[in-house]
């Protein structure tokens, strides 16, 4: 796979602001445009979607050791391995990852990044809940004898994961800013 571009620079001039260019000359440049960038960082770039949002998350399934029958979903349900699990991934991350920036903050040992909101900070928080590898390390390590508890630890840890990618992302939405609409005044609707 080449890492390098076969293109190494492009100038492209196409006249003035008004100029019509026609369709063999877009094409051209697309073309010419898109050997600007190495074949391997293109299909890094393509495969990304299908790795970050399919492959790692049926990998970490398939990993997570647990079977997702009836009967172990069942016994996970009112579990309290399994709420204790949910709670720690999702309410524990959020409020320790949190409390413990507040605190840096506020004794001055830290400060947040220019740009950065305190609301970003927690919803980043509320993701750190999705975490697996080491949640089903330390469920193996916490019940080596007992086969039930662990399958109720791990389904409580993708519950966990999964409603912390859910609250996670919906705190970055909200904490993002709202846009500006044209003339730099907020609408109604952006208030």
């Amino acid at each position: 796979m080449p890492t390098r571009p076969l293109v190494r620079h492009l100038s492209v001039s196409l006249g003035g602001d008004d100029v019509q260019p026609s369709a063999p000359v877009v094409h051209w440049v697309r073309l010419h445009v898109q050997e600007t960038i190495s074949a391997a960082e293109r299909l890094a770039h393509s495969l990304h979607p299908w790795t970050s949002f399919a492959v790692v998350p049926l990998f970490a399934l398939a990993n997570a050791g647990v079977p997702l029958t009836r009967a172990s979903l069942v016994a996970a349900v009112g579990s309290p391995v399994t709420l204790g699990v949910v709670a720690g991934l999702v309410v524990g991350k959020l409020v320790g990852i949190s409390g413990a920036a507040w605190l840096a903050l506020r004794l001055r040992i830290g400060a947040l990044p220019e740009g950065v909101t305190g609301r970003q900070l927690v919803a980043v928080a509320a993701v750190a809940g999705i975490g697996f590898t080491v949640a089903l390390f330390i469920a193996g390590l916490a019940y080596p004898t007992t086969p039930a508890l662990q399958n109720q630890a791990r389904v409580g840890i993708l519950a966990g994961s999964m409603l912390a990618a859910a609250l996670g992302a919906l705190l970055l939405h909200c904490s993002l800013p709202r846009p500006a609409t044209p003339g730099g005044v907020l609408g109604r609707e952006g208030r």
